[in-house]
């Protein structure tokens, strides 16, 4: 109890106990103490600030939670704030409408009213609404419509204005090539969304940025996939479908859709998602060494050093470094690279070769040639 007192301050709620005016029951369900003090503590606050409901009036309220029922269809649970929620009623929340075909109790038993304070499940809308959306009740089925409409048609107005910035961002992140990892995530209910996007958001990289896109409820949608195809995004459902168009859609446009059905399955998929878009680590790879033991000179300049190999392989065109007394005194290709007088690609440990640099020829005894290459790493952990 006392980490989550401490939790509570850090958002500016000090419990009495400390001093703050927050109350604060510590409640046990396993126990089954605290309830009877917690709801004496309601009406008293209640009291104190003298809360009040109005009866008899339109109902509105909060949505709870909401999913989508493969036998009821969309199912919300709503918070009745003020006035009384009936049966038959028509309903606005959101971009969501429709009439009242039932409500059920905390208990799961179908109720013909719900008044303030009350919280029920109710069936007969035409969409699964976004949970904390509010509802009001309107006076009748064409205007919950009308309403509905142009609440609509403000969302497709600010959804093609994101798309439209989406394109923006996705050339621009293509120019700066700054690494964005954008997400479309879709849940049978609100809870699922958040969870999921929480998770995700807690994957850290400061190379790879996970962004989520847009998070909603039901299944995945052809605007959806047209949302993925113009932020380049990655469409995560987690224990939803698609349907027809949105398949054929994401195959035309080229967008991945990812199903899931466990959390951590989302989280490990994401993190390898997030380490193939890091870049490779350009790691260097020595092939070999060999000590020059002779210097020979070719014509007016050149120097071919006498070498013999005495750790890996020396190879033709692999850069090498010359050492001189542990100091580097050139990096570059290999010219030339014989066995007696044959040009070879490369000479083994054990053997002796003559090697030669273009436009480099300060070769002396005892110098050590170091052969490498370079190779690239994919990273093995988010950085």
């Amino acid at each position: 109890p006392d980490k989550v007192l401490q939790e509570l301050t850090e958002h500016g709620l000090i419990p009495e106990k400390w001093g703050g005016d927050t109350i604060c029951v510590p409640v046990s369900a396993l126990q089954k103490t605290g309830i009877d003090d917690l709801l004496e503590y309601i009406l008293l606050v209640a009291d104190m600030q003298e809360l009040k409901a109005v009866e008899k009036c339109p109902a509105t309220g909060v949505i709870i939670e909401a999913n989508l029922d493969k036998g009821k269809g969309p199912v919300a649970t709503m918070l009745v704030q003020n006035g009384t929620l009936k049966v038959g009623d028509s309903i606005v929340v959101g971009t969501v409408g429709g009439k009242v075909r039932a409500l059920l109790d905390d208990s799961g038993k179908r109720v013909r009213t719900a008044g303030p304070s009350t919280p029920v499940e109710i069936l007969g809308l035409n969409e699964v609404p976004q949970a904390g959306d509010l509802f009001e009740v309107v006076e009748n089925e064409k205007k919950m419509k009308a309403i509905v409409q142009e609440r609509k048609q403000q969302e497709r107005s600010t959804r093609l204005e994101a798309m439209t910035a989406a394109h923006v961002q996705k050339e621009a992140l293509a120019q700066d090539e700054v690494t964005n990892l954008n997400l479309i995530i879709k849940a049978n209910t609100n809870g699922s969304a958040e969870a999921v996007s929480h998770a995700i958001q807690n994957v850290k990289s400061l190379k790879v940025v996970p962004k989520i896109i847009h998070a909603g409820v039901g299944d995945i949608s052809e605007a959806d996939v047209m949302l993925a195809s113009a932020s380049n995004a990655i469409i995560l459902g987690f224990t939803v479908k698609e349907d027809a168009n949105a398949l054929l859609q994401a195959r035309k446009e080229g967008v991945k859709i990812k199903k899931y059905d466990i959390i951590y399955q989302v989280l490990e998929d994401i993190e390898k998602t997030m380490l193939s878009l890091l870049s490779p680590e350009i790691e260097d790879v020595e092939l070999g060494k060999a000590e020059v033991r002779a210097v020979f000179t070719v014509g007016k300049t050149t120097k071919i050093a006498g070498c013999y190999v005495t750790e890996g392989r020396i190879v033709r065109s692999k850069t090498a470094r010359l050492l001189r007394n542990g100091e580097e005194i050139f990096k570059g290709e290999i010219d030339q690279l014989k066995r007696f007088k044959d040009d070879v690609k490369e000479v083994k440990e054990g053997f002796e070769c003559g090697i030669s640099f273009a436009k480099f020829n300060d070769i002396q005894e005892g110098d050590i040639i170091e052969v490498s290459t370079t190779k690239e790493v994919e990273p093995q952990t988010l950085v």
